[in-house]
């Protein structure tokens, strides 16, 4: 059986900044596998693009660059807000979060979640950066294809992977 829409896919991988040699971001390992349902816009785009077809045993690498993985660094996503819209219950706490590298969950203004990197405190104001973590970095993938099965009506219907390794419900 190869990758290909609506087959289960279990794997492992390194995940490094740039090339093979790059900072290490992620692994997986067989000990807890990567599972997703392919071709349900689970996983970045360049990423099935360069799984499709291979087999179980198929060891990959392939490079994602930052266009088509999580985008450029874009300068809007970095903002000044009030502390005033922080609703922290005491100034201990407040200065206890508003540290500059800790990353706080956010909702925008229509209560969707958003994560954001404080990135420098005054009296008045929190500088945040909204952009992605890996945004503006080029990706490289190394790994090997561990399971590949036919996904269930009911996977197929929710468009991710149940059981083992997957989605619980």
């Amino acid at each position: 059986m190869v990758i290909g829409k609506d087959k289960v896919v279990g794997l492992t991988y390194e995940l490094r900044a740039d090339e093979e040699g790059g900072q290490l971001i992620q692994k997986v390992d067989e000990s807890s596998p990567f599972y997703f349902l392919f071709g349900h816009n689970n996983v970045i785009k360049g990423f099935e693009t360069n799984l499709e077809g291979k087999n179980v045993g198929d060891d990959f690498g392939f490079k994602i660059p930052s266009d088509e993985a999580y985008g450029p660094v874009r300068q809007e996503a970095i903002v000044q807000l009030s502390k005033k819209v922080f609703n922290f219950p005491d100034e201990q706490k407040a200065a206890e979060m508003l540290t500059v590298g800790n990353t706080l969950a956010l909702q925008d203004q229509n209560g969707n979640p958003l994560d954001g990197v404080v990135l420098a405190v005054d009296d008045e104001n929190v500088k945040m950066d909204f952009n992605h973590p890996l945004a503006g970095v080029n990706l490289f993938f190394k790994g090997e294809i561990l399971e590949i099965r036919e996904a269930s009506e009911d996977e197929k219907d929710h468009g991710h992977a149940h059981g083992p390794g997957g989605h619980q419900h």
